[in-house]
């Protein structure tokens, strides 16, 4: 019977192509510092934009166009400890939440094809939620802060963050290095 390829086959086969996406170097620069800049500064003049995660979403991005848990590490550590000096958080908190989903989300860009927008859209949901609650788990276990998780309010802010990681990550796709 001769072989067919169906959908869930490309989504499957991210690796169809052979090699990882890849970006002018102002690009790996110049995004990153423009997200923490966003998330710091923005949301003093428009306080509802502190629950956009920009640094989060960048991270996502470019861990799993990447192709590379190690490259993902470096991004999220390095997003993470930007975000920790810049939100006068206890330095480690973001470093550690982040450099967790970027080894995660490069895993899942190595396994499946990360291009698809639903694809996009639920990692997106699943490591904003996984974020917030691991975040919130090493409040309480490492700063011994008593502090409630929404969960209602953490998968309403996974949604917004996902509609909105999807526009920039189509964004980003336009910034790759074309061979």
């Amino acid at each position: 019977m001769p072989y067919s390829e169906t959908s869930g086959d490309r989504i499957l086969s991210s690796h169809q192509s052979g090699r990882q996406a890849r970006f002018r170097a102002w690009v790996l620069v110049v995004v990153p510092v423009v997200a923490l800049i966003f998330q710091a500064y923005v949301p003093l003049f428009y306080p509802p934009l502190a629950y956009l995660d920009l640094a989060l979403l960048v991270t996502i991005y470019f861990a799993m166009m990447r192709h590379s848990p190690i490259n993902g590490i470096l991004v999220g550590c390095g997003m993470g400890l930007a975000q920790d000096a810049l939100a006068h958080n206890p330095l480690g908190m973001y470093g550690i939440c982040k450099t967790l989903v970027g080894f995660f989300a490069a895993s899942i860009g190595v396994r499946i094809d990360v291009s698809q927008p639903f694809v996009r859209l639920l990692a997106c949901v699943v490591f904003y939620v996984f974020h917030q609650f691991l975040f919130w788990l090493m409040s309480r276990a490492l700063l011994d802060k008593l502090i409630d998780f929404d969960w209602q309010q953490t998968l309403i802010l996974s949604g917004f963050n996902a509609v909105v990681g999807l526009a920039l990550f189509h964004f980003l796709d336009k910034l790759k290095d074309k061979d």
